[in-house]
């Protein structure tokens, strides 16, 4: 597991980063198989005291991505309620995963072979692009998607999927059920 540690408006000393270590190394016991952990540590002026040092640990295994962000007065604090934000999130994780494979396999053979078309409408652009987010691409399956997700808290998600072998996004509809798009070449 490799701990990278970024920090803005602060100095990482040799005793922040010895107690960051030996906290999220602890970690491995609840997720065996984390690949990377980053740690990013901040000082920012806010109206609230209590709130200005922030810590958000993002960590990465080969399937999932899960992220926790945490603000408080004192920093080892913060780093605290980051890492119990954390160890609920792999609970959590750990215990839906099967829960939502079975639910989606129930679906699925309701469904039939048979899925929803989307409609797609054009319109014209309104802004211009702020922002430009790259990410690796690892082949998972839609249910695979649906976790990876619900765990980042997004309502909607661009994965490769392992199945078809092509890009596919996953969305949240607003019935609280969740949209698939396919794109097909000509």
């Amino acid at each position: 597991m490799e701990i990278q540690m970024y920090s803005r408006n602060l100095e990482i000393t040799p005793r922040l980063q010895e107690y960051v270590e030996k906290k999220v190394s602890k970690l491995i016991r609840y997720l065996p198989y984390i690949t990377e952990v980053r740690v990013d540590l901040a000082v920012e002026n806010t109206r609230a005291a209590n709130q200005r040092q922030v810590a958000q640990l993002t960590i990465r295994t080969p399937r999932v991505i899960l992220r926790a962000e945490e603000r408080a007065g004192d920093l080892f604090a913060a780093i605290d309620a980051a890492l119990d934000k954390m160890r609920r999130q792999i609970r959590r994780y750990k215990t839906r995963r099967q829960d939502r494979w079975q639910r989606w396999a129930e679906t699925e053979m309701e469904m039939g072979s048979e899925g929803e078309e989307i409609p797609v409408e054009e319109e014209a652009p309104v802004g211009k692009i702020v922002r430009v987010k790259r990410f690796e691409m690892v082949p998972m399956s839609p249910e695979e998607a649906i976790e990876q997700m619900e765990l980042l808290g997004h309502q909607f998600f661009v994965f490769l999927n392992a199945e078809e072998g092509n890009i596919n996004v996953l969305y949240r509809r607003d019935d609280g059920n969740y949209g698939l798009i396919v794109p097909e070449t000509r």
